[in-house]
């Protein structure tokens, strides 16, 4: 017997248990992400207009993606409703780019996946979310072929030179494409949104024209001497003068070469080429760069001066906040799942200034692994990341009744048009398994993803017992415990890190 033909007897067209990742999970995303919630829901979500901090700490497959696509859905049905009060989303979850880069940046023993992470602060975490930023308002101005609802160009062209020079600054920093050179996609939008710079050049225009006017000053005569006219070129004046025009260039010059070789190796989590960035630097005019913040230091002051400078430049396109949305930070290759390396990653980010920077909020979606590393923290600790703050949830936990309502909106959800609207999932089970033992069974299993995995082996083991010529439509109760007992076998296995989870 196959399982689409148990499911369709119940009008349910596909198997609502077949996926387990909520980030490719189809039927999730397309009918159950506006109607199935965790508990805790509107602790996590808070208030659109004024986000607030939540710290959520889950186990593998508790729905910790599931949140983060449901607070993405809701922030933009929020800036879609209010699009003069809207929330600026950053999705701080691919980390392998920053990671990757970051350790090609140590040296010796350092680069060792057990110690690199020990390196990273939160400066660093500070640089990655400036890049994320900063690259999404660029890709809009320097690819004509890229588009983004939530920002108009042309809002940014009639910001004041001011602002135009802060992202131009920020560019200048973070932004990068595989595309083409730094230098090249920077100056591309310095010309798109108009900031004019050519006051920033004075020092090479006096340059090349005292060269100039020197020159055809000492040769001068050279019509009636001829060749002993050349003899000008071992007089001490010509160099000296030669030498003051180029002074004011030279002393630029080096300067921002000093001043980009130390961003180049400040800010870890970008291969920066210190002479382009050189070049960047050098065509805004003094007088509007000398004493901006600059990441030229290990230190995270600059980067609160930036990350200002970012909401600044944000306020105009109609973005009043930032959600940083922090997920899926067990998974990167240099992490791979270490506990040690994700405390490592995460400590520096528990941070009461950073986690309450106004106007942002973090909605961090963590790993329950860390919480042993949470535990064991001193005094120190707790007093600069002020948790009790942060609206933390320390365990994201499923109960068996919100399990047995998961289950049943899902097979809804599967359901084809003319379909019993009322089914649930005790509707696969004989007259003797009840609701309540549908419940106490499904609260062992803990959260969505060992569920999912329980009901698919349990449709799979009930239709491997009949045939197609001789269906059964009803689940057992005997097969219901002996798989039961088989997959709760399996998960404490998982739990002592025998099996996969």
């Amino acid at each position: 017997m196959k399982i689409q033909q148990f499911l369709e007897h119940y009008g349910v067209r596909i198997n609502p248990f077949s996926q387990e990742d909520a980030q490719s999970d189809h039927i999730f995303q397309q009918h159950c992400a506006e109607t199935i919630y965790h508990p805790a829901w509107d602790k996590v979500l808070g208030d659109c207009s004024n986000p607030s901090t939540s710290i959520v700490f889950g186990e593998k497959g508790s729905g910790k993606t599931a949140i983060r696509l449901q607070l993405i859905n809701c922030l933009r049905e929020h800036n879609k409703n209010a699009p003069q009060d809207r929330a600026f989303i950053i999705s701080y979850d691919d980390l392998n780019p920053f990671l990757d880069t970051f350790r090609d940046r140590l040296r010796g023993r350092k680069r060792h996946a057990d110690h690199a992470l020990q390196e990273w602060r939160l400066w660093d975490h500070m640089d990655a979310l400036l890049t994320l930023s900063t690259r999404r308002l660029c890709n809009v101005i320097a690819d004509q072929n890229s588009k983004d609802p939530d920002i108009d160009l042309q809002q940014i062209k009639e910001m004041p030179r001011l602002r135009k020079r802060d992202l131009l600054m920020l560019a200048a920093f973070y932004d990068q494409s595989s595309d083409q050179s730094h230098w090249r996609r920077w100056n591309r939008i310095r010309q798109r949104i108009g900031f004019m710079n050519l006051s920033a050049h004075w020092r090479l225009a006096v340059g090349v024209l005292t060269t100039i006017i020197a020159i055809l000053f000492a040769f001068r005569n050279i019509s009636t001497e001829g060749i002993s006219a050349l003899a000008v070129l071992s007089s001490p004046w010509l160099y000296a003068v030669l030498i003051a025009g180029w002074a004011p260039w030279a002393k630029r010059f080096l300067e921002m070469w000093w001043r980009a070789r130390q961003i180049a190796r400040q800010v870890r989590i970008l291969e920066h080429g210190t002479n382009a960035l050189r070049q960047i630097l050098s065509s805004f005019p003094a007088q509007e760069l000398d004493g901006q913040p600059m990441p030229s230091r290990d230190r995270s002051d600059d980067r609160y001066e930036l990350l200002a400078k970012l909401q600044r430049l944000l306020k105009p396109l109609g973005f009043t906040s930032i959600v940083v949305l922090v997920d899926r930070v067990d998974e990167p290759h240099l992490i791979n799942g270490s506990a040690q390396r994700m405390r490592d990653f995460l400590w520096s980010m528990f941070d009461n200034k950073f986690l309450k920077h106004p106007g942002i909020g973090f909605k961090m979606l963590l790993p329950k692994d860390v919480v042993y590393f949470l535990n064991r923290e001193e005094r120190e600790f707790y007093e600069r990341s002020r948790l009790d703050k942060q609206n933390l949830i320390k365990s994201l936990e499923w109960t068996g009744e919100s399990l047995f309502d998961m289950a049943t909106n899902r097979i809804r959800a599967c359901l084809v048009p003319d379909a019993d609207p009322q089914i649930t999932i005790r509707s696969f089970f004989s007259d003797d398994v009840t609701s309540e033992d549908l419940v106490s069974r499904f609260a062992r299993l803990r959260v969505p993803r060992h569920l999912f995995r329980f009901l698919y082996r349990l449709l799979t083991e009930h239709c491997n017992r009949a045939t197609e010529d001789n269906p059964s439509w009803t689940i057992s109760r005997s097969v219901l415990d002996t798989t039961l007992e088989t997959y709760a076998r399996e998960l404490e296995a998982m739990d002592r890190g025998l099996g996969t989870g």
